[in-house]
């Protein structure tokens, strides 16, 4: 007789992705043996140890780095940069997205016709022609030398080496108003969970985000006021006889690199947020202009909510595939991971171990990216009674 756990269909599921992991596992490991068998016939080895090697090589732009730090330093530096312009884009490409796609539904003609320009013609030009665009003809070419840079309100500077601009550093106060920076998010964690209880008890709609930012606001302000200085300060760029000193750079082949992959997934966004939108049935518009809502409430507390439950699934592949298109930046320049990896085995000749880790490198971003949004996803999914 079958026993009743195992008539369970949670325990079946479990039991069945178990399996499957374990026979990934195994597959996994035949397929490593087999490379390792293979390569050890014509006498190379798999191997790790050239990350400890001097790198010997340069990188420009990135966390502090110097050609004497070892390779797998170097690799790490790539990463970095990588979830820089990942990150960065994707909260960009979001916001365009949801602005052009909402205006694609605009009862203005001719807002709705400039965002339905801009989506078939960026969503038909590949993305390595749009690079290329950004950053030879534009970067390159359309902006002057250090010099002779642009500038703009608020000590920016632009040129044909990129973006310099002010940046935020921390003083000798900063570590006791880190001390009320995490008190500040402890008390709005608890805000926002007690007000989200509150709000759910009473059934009514609300926005209990802004209560935790109010009260990390309040508590991170009172401890700024609190230190005996000024907890950070601003860094201003300079220009000297060559290039800036101070502020923050962000090179060409970085700037080209995120307005090309914003606007290029903005525009995939856009139709999904458009399609999202239409989704929502009609009639909920109606009834809540028959209860006295205003249009941008019926839009943020009505359709929206809605929409996103069938925004959410093919807005995560938009991220991944943003994640992997930035493996392009090898082609203006930027050193992200895939540059610094090419070049890593260029100067090892360790081609199997470095194509390794970039194919891990991404397979941990695509994970995590999944592994939140399906997380969110369940959260606003309709629970059926």
């Amino acid at each position: 007789m079958i026993p009743a756990f195992l008539r369970d269909v949670r325990v079946l599921r479990v039991i069945g992705q178990v399996v499957f992991l374990a026979l990934v596992a195994a597959g996994l490991g035949w397929l490593y043996h087999n490379l390792e068998s293979n390569l050890q016939a014509i006498g190379l080895k798999i191997g790790f140890g050239f990350l400890n090697n001097t790198a010997g090589f340069p990188i420009s732009e990135g966390i502090k780095y110097t050609s004497t730090d070892t390779n797998g330093y170097a690799f790490l530096v790539g990463v970095v940069n990588t979830l820089r312009v990942v990150l960065v884009g994707i909260v960009f490409a979001t916001l365009v997205g949801t602005v052009i796609g909402i205006s694609r539904l605009s009862g203005n003609w001719l807002i709705r016709k400039l965002a339905g320009f801009y989506v078939e013609t960026i969503r038909n030009i590949p993305l390595l022609v749009q690079l290329f665009f950004w950053y030879f003809a534009v970067f390159l070419s359309a902006f002057p030398l250090v010099k002779n840079s642009i500038a703009l309100p608020g000590f920016i500077y632009i040129n044909k080496r990129g973006l310099d601009l002010p940046w935020l550093l921390p003083t000798a106060s900063f570590q006791r108003w880190g001390w009320f920076l995490i008190v500040g998010l402890i008390v709005a964690s608890a805000s926002y969970l007690f007000r989200r209880m509150q709000l759910k008890r009473v059934g009514r709609p609300g926005f209990p985000l802004g209560w935790a930012l109010a009260s990390f606001i309040a508590i991170a302000t009172l401890g700024w006021f609190l230190s005996s200085a000024a907890p950070l300060r601003w860094d201003i760029p300079l220009l000297g006889r060559y290039n800036f000193s101070g502020g923050i750079e962000f090179s060409a082949s970085f700037f080209a690199l995120f307005v090309g992959l914003v606007t290029y997934t903005g525009a995939f966004i856009a139709e999904i947020v458009r399609a999202g939108i239409q989704s929502v049935d009609k009639g909920q518009t109606e009834a809540a202009k028959a209860a006295g809502f205003s249009s941008g409430m019926i839009l943020r507390l009505v359709i929206l909510p809605q929409a996103l439950r069938v925004i959410i699934p093919p807005l995560t592949s938009q991220y991944l595939n943003l994640t992997k298109n930035s493996s392009l930046a090898i082609l203006i320049g930027y050193y992200d991971l895939v540059n610094i990896g090419e070049t890593i085995f260029n100067q090892t000749g360790r081609v199997v171990e470095v194509l390794l880790m970039i194919m891990g490198s991404y397979l941990i971003m695509s994970l995590l990216t999944s592994l939140f949004m399906n997380y969110y996803n369940r959260r606003i999914s309709l629970v059926e009674h």
